[in-house]
């Protein structure tokens, strides 16, 4: 600390003797014409010979990110956004009185030059700087050697410096971004809309989960952060709009872990006069031609296990994935006593008060879900476990509902819709029982999604897919603090 506040102060002491010299360390009248990627495309064919013919001047700013100084000649490597490129600075070029201030120059900085490109004896091309100018002076420097800090998470904390020194890094977030703009083209392509939904919620729902509660002075109300925008999508459905999907952020008041982060990113969309099996073979169509868009190939790397993404992927229920990864017998499915025993005797302990279906699912992440490495769609759970989906014609203790798991991590569920309201209202008051009995992330009642539900919604099937946990996927990235900007920290 004590060496990085003396070395703070040298750069302060620079900045005051910039201004001394009439220079202003924080101007904002340079404008760069190109950028590093750009300038080595151009001449990424052009040998020494025909550079050193070459006349065309070129404009770039960036970060100063390595700097060797030699007398009279200084090399620097500046970074913008589309990478590096290497700067030489020559004395009987520039100016004595220019080179003297670019020797005021640090590691860190923002520069901006002109001047025109050839080739090192080594070969690597390099601007010639004609001139010079700083754009902005960093007053504290950057790690040496970050790549070598065993705290990760301050690199999480500082995600700024992790983003200047790691170009894995910003690989990761800008992929993220290509994501996010394939799942756009591709719902728009397919005739969805695109809609935003509120943010504040006077009841909470769509999912079973704990949310963050804050308080409208004005309305003198509490209400809460959205965990789930599912019931208005729901409700545009009744509206007409048969086809919507939004992007955007979800809260839930949870613990923090490498799969978990209370502020997280959720595609959710919902498509009119479809079912679950429908959205089945949409998702494999968007997952893997995202794997195809992003990584050229289907096949990915989860925790040193390689994945193929290409469909088709595997279908199996819940009772079929419990009984094929365990020792249980068929009589845990018909018979709640029989299920808390089993539960008990791997060594889950549950309490009495858990429905038959809350045991169920229990049992399944135990045993099954871990054992589910290629991408599998799980489906029919319980009925009881699944408050807002279509009951199953085929048994009416299951939903016509599909989780999707990639090695043991869930990336999508989604389902076929309720849409009868005297059934939806039967399963919230079931909700509230639980809900008085202790599950605080049991369903509250919502009469005016209830009401919308009265005036008749057209069979549909929704889905949300983590986008978050999707970016993890695809780019090999072992929690969601590494796909997350700014992820919550303890």
């Amino acid at each position: 600390m004590e060496e990085r506040s003396q070395q703070f102060n040298q750069r302060l002491a620079k900045v005051k003797r910039l201004r001394e010299l009439g220079v202003e360390p924080y101007p904002n009248d340079f404008k760069p014409a190109h950028t590093a990627l750009e300038v080595a495309g151009r001449y990424a064919d052009s040998d020494a010979a025909e550079l050193e013919e070459c006349a065309d001047e070129l404009s770039l700013a960036g970060r100063i990110v390595a700097l060797r100084r030699f007398g009279k000649a200084s090399f620097a490597h500046i970074q913008d956004r589309t990478g590096r490129i290497q700067v030489y600075f020559r004395k009987d070029i520039l100016g004595p009185e220019t080179y003297d201030i670019f020797k005021l120059s640090d590691i860190g900085d923002f520069i901006g030059v002109t001047g025109r490109p050839f080739r090192t004896r080594t070969g690597e091309l390099t601007v010639e700087a004609a001139t010079f100018r700083f754009l902005a002076k960093g007053l504290n420097p950057l790690p040496e050697k970050w790549h070598g800090l065993k705290d990760v998470e301050l690199r999480y904390r500082k995600r700024y410096l992790d983003l200047i020194v790691n170009p894995q890094v910003r690989e990761v977030f800008r992929k993220r971004s290509r994501i996010i703009r394939f799942i756009r083209e591709f719902f728009d392509a397919r005739d969805f809309m695109e809609v935003e939904t509120p943010m504040m919620h006077k009841v909470p729902g769509g999912a079973a989960a704990r949310p963050f509660v804050t308080h409208h002075n004005a309305l003198d109300r509490d209400l809460y952060l959205r965990i789930a925008p599912e019931l208005y999508l729901k409700r545009l459905v009744v509206g007409g709009f048969e086809r919507v999907y939004e992007i955007n952020k979800n809260f839930r008041n949870e613990g923090v872990s490498t799969r978990h982060n209370p502020e997280f990113t959720m595609l959710e969309f919902y498509q009119a006069y479809a079912d679950f099996e429908d959205l089945m073979a949409l998702t494999e169509e968007l997952v893997s031609g995202l794997a195809l868009e992003v990584n050229g190939t289907t096949r990915v790397s989860v925790d040193g296990v390689e994945i193929d993404l290409a469909p088709p992927w595997e279908r199996i229920t819940v009772k079929e994935a419990v009984l094929r990864h365990s020792d249980a017998d068929e009589r845990i499915f018909d018979d709640k006593a029989a299920a808390l025993a089993y539960a008990s005797k791997i060594g889950l302990d549950l309490p009495e008060a858990f429905s038959h279906g809350k045991v169920l699912l229990e049992i399944f992440e135990a045993v099954a879900e871990p054992n589910l490495i290629e991408p599998t769609f799980v489906t029919h759970y319980p009925l009881d476990v699944s408050p807002l989906s279509r009951r199953s014609d085929g048994d009416p203790r299951l939903v016509d509902r599909f989780e999707l798991l990639v090695k043991g991590n869930e990336i999508a569920n989604a389902f076929s819709e309720l849409n009868d309201p005297v059934d939806q209202r039967n399963r919230f008051l079931a909700q509230l029982e639980e809900r008085a009995a202790g599950d605080t992330e049991a369903h509250l009642m919502d009469e005016d999604f209830i009401e919308a539900l009265e005036y008749g919604m057209p069979p549909t099937a929704g889905e949300g897919i983590g986008i978050d946990r999707l970016v993890m996927l695809l780019t090999e990235s072992p929690s969601i603090r590494d796909v997350i900007l700014f992820p919550h920290m303890r």
